[in-house]
């Protein structure tokens, strides 16, 4: 599977995670196949995670490269979890998806309540979809854009690069950092102990992620032996992503917009060594968290965060998914153009939540490498809209088209079943081999809001002298 479209993402994602001069590992990527799409989807996922499993062999010195399958690598990218005997929700809400306008197409989502009465307060309640498909028909779809976001909803016209490039947001976040990292004030010195095995063990991670980039960072940093703790507002929902993400996590709620909540966040945060959030860019600000704060909170805190649309630019505070995001940025067109016909042409699976997530995995552990070093805190932004930029930047040639993956077979997954909160489930085998690090969760997946907001061994204790209790 290794080729020189391969081989130049390897690059990139490398060098956006060290500035330093290390040489650039080894690539060891085995399988032929590739998702069919205009962009190497296949490839993003073999280096990404690839990414993220070298980050961890550097942060424990293991000189071994991981060895990456290419096809699971992929298959990863769409879903790792088969429920047995049971069901997933729809992945998406009734009125959810793209739409031809007067002048173009329009993705509206709508999956979250609120973003579906915002689109409704636009446009009106229909019936079903055809009578709203019928509605869209007399829109303009940028001016709809506007309209559906500025009611508090998601909406995305469908745009070609060329038209995004132009656009003031577009132009900007061309220029951000694949991944902005910044030395915080130094912290007590980490008394990690590393085990190769399990190299996160005895490391708190506190997650406010939802949805999939940031739950699938949590879930690959579980996986390396994390203790990670998920915190949801009370009334959030997420049926259909719920097993599939929460994988080797204890899951809680938590309120952030009153007192008790705050104070309970702030308690949990001081006993954290690592924080991931995917808040839009001034939201965890607004709330009285910005970096200053959080690392007054917790000295030498790891902090990595994300948002859809980048850091800068007058979008940077927009509500946006994946597929809102391919729609914008020229993806979505491209494929329309590459494959023929009218309508949009995403991506096969929701391959910038993915890779931003194995992104975001990898920069969790580059910071702990960092600490580990220096004592320093760190903190590192990242945006579905950079990633997006990444696949923009290295088409597929009009010579290359992958033919598609094999079907998947019982070889494919674990050979023991997984006891979910909802019943049984079989689960891919792990994407890549590092010698004497495997990549295995603790806990099964588990509904949200199962548990309590606090960590489970609290170990107090000296523990902003170092001693993790063990």
């Amino acid at each position: 599977m290794e080729s020189e479209l391969m081989t130049t993402l390897w690059q990139q994602l490398w060098h956006g995670l060290r500035y330093d001069t290390t040489p650039l590992p080894p690539l060891q990527v085995s399988g032929d196949a590739a998702l069919t799409a205009a962009f190497p989807v296949s490839e993003l996922a073999a280096t990404s995670i690839a990414l993220a499993a070298q980050a961890a062999a550097s942060l424990t010195g293991n000189p071994q490269p991981p060895r990456i399958d290419g096809i699971l690598a992929s298959r990863w990218f769409h879903q790792a979890l088969r429920p047995i005997g049971h069901a997933l929700p729809s992945l998406w809400d009734a009125f959810a998806g793209d739409y031809a306008t007067a002048d173009g197409w329009i993705r509206l989502h709508t999956n979250a309540p609120h973003h579906r009465e915002a689109m409704e307060q636009v446009l009106g309640r229909h019936r079903d979809r055809q009578q709203l498909a019928e509605t869209l028909q007399r829109q303009n779809a940028i001016a709809l854009e506007e309209e559906v976001v500025a009611a508090g909803g998601c909406a995305a016209a469908l745009r070609s690069e060329a038209a995004w490039l132009a656009h003031p947001h577009g132009h900007t976040v061309g220029r951000e950092a694949l991944i902005e990292q910044n030395l915080q004030p130094a912290g007590p010195p980490p008394r990690w102990p590393l085990p190769p095995a399990r190299p996160l063990h005895g490391v708190r991670v506190l997650d406010l992620t939802r949805i999939i980039a940031g739950p699938v960072a949590s879930r690959f940093l579980a996986g390396l032996g994390a203790d990670v703790l998920r915190l949801d507002p009370p009334d959030w929902q997420e049926p259909v992503l719920e097993q599939e993400v929460t994988l080797g996590k204890r899951c809680a709620r938590l309120d952030l917009k009153c007192a008790d909540g705050r104070r309970q966040f702030e308690l949990l945060l001081s006993q954290s060594d690592v924080l991931i959030h995917g808040y839009r860019a001034d939201a965890l600000s607004r709330l009285g968290y910005d970096e200053e704060r959080l690392q007054e909170l917790s000295p030498g805190l790891i902090d990595v965060s994300l948002n859809a649309w980048g850091w800068s630019g007058p979008w940077r505070n927009r509500r946006g998914f994946d597929s809102l995001v391919q729609m914008a940025c020229g993806l979505a067109d491209a494929g329309r153009q590459r494959f023929g016909g009218d309508a949009p042409v995403p991506l096969p699976v929701q391959a910038l939540d993915h890779a931003t997530g194995y992104l975001m995995a990898a920069t969790v552990l580059e910071g702990m490498r960092q600490r580990v070093l220096h004592h320093n805190g760190f903190s590192a932004r990242l945006s579905l809209a950079r990633t997006a930029c990444l696949l923009l930047e290295h088409p597929y040639p009009p010579t290359v088209q992958p033919g598609g993956l094999p079907p998947q077979s019982p070889a494919d997954e674990e050979q023991e079943l997984a006891l979910t909160g909802w019943g049984l489930a079989a689960r891919l085998r792990s994407p890549f081999w590092l010698p004497g690090t495997p990549l295995l969760w603790s806990r099964s997946p588990s509904p949200l809001g199962s548990a309590l907001p606090r960590w489970q061994s609290l170990h107090l204790a000296g523990r902003h002298s170092g001693d993790y209790g063990g």
